[in-house]
């Protein structure tokens, strides 16, 4: 359905809020686009847009992913087939990876090689898990995403794994937590943000609104 965006509901939490914030995007843009929050594969098939927000552990979330009859087919024919705009969210994101290493080695869904690893920060007086406000910094080419978005903006995130991307290319902003991590990555119609948009206030807002206007 043209216009319609599509939020994953694989019991990972968050996904009202998410929800929420979308369709405040999409009131500001004034497209007529609506959001829908639904776990039916075949809604899929005729989505603009798709988002897969996440909270969790790396394996229950693709596990949760799975236990959806027909969901990862879907999603592979909507988005790596079909070409539609998709946005995963924080565990969102990681499951972008080939893998990921939180408590269990698990298959991810491999769309970007590279595996989510535990965060090991330079400086062992740094808390983890990274909780909180922090800054972003553009990386390589950037992302349309982050259009507008000034460099060192602050958005929100909370995770203790992230998303080691095997291509330097892949990864579109970083935060600095002992080290860089990647904030933001992505290629083609793909892109994913370590931290919570829908958390992260006007700048959260902003990058939602580019989503729902990005044509890659």
């Amino acid at each position: 359905m043209a216009g319609s965006v599509v939020v994953i509901d694989y019991g990972s939490g968050n996904l009202r809020s998410a929800a929420k914030a979308l369709e405040r995007a999409a009131g500001e843009l004034g497209a007529g686009q609506t959001v829908t929050v639904t776990a039916d594969p075949h809604a899929l098939a005729g989505a603009e847009r798709i988002v897969l927000p996440g909270v969790g552990a790396f394996a229950d979330c693709m596990a949760g992913l799975a236990a959806l009859d027909g969901m990862v087919d879907a999603l592979g024919a909507a988005v790596l087939e079909r070409g539609a705009p998709f946005l995963g969210i924080c565990v969102g994101m990681q499951l972008l990876a080939e893998r990921g290493r939180e408590h269990r080695v698990q298959a991810g869904l491999g769309w970007i090689p590279g595996e989510v690893v535990a965060i090991a920060p330079d400086d062992p007086g740094i808390r983890i898990p990274h909780m909180g406000w922090n800054a972003l910094e553009s990386a390589g080419a950037g992302h349309p995403l982050l259009d507008g978005v000034e460099p060192g903006a602050h958005v929100y995130f909370v995770h203790s794994y992230r998303f080691a991307c095997a291509n330097a290319a892949d990864v579109r902003a970083t935060v600095d937590y002992g080290g860089p991590l990647t904030a933001v990555a992505g290629r083609d119609n793909i892109v994913g943000t370590q931290f919570h948009p829908e958390k992260s206030q006007a700048v959260g807002l902003a990058i939602l609104r580019n989503f729902l206007r990005w044509r890659p």
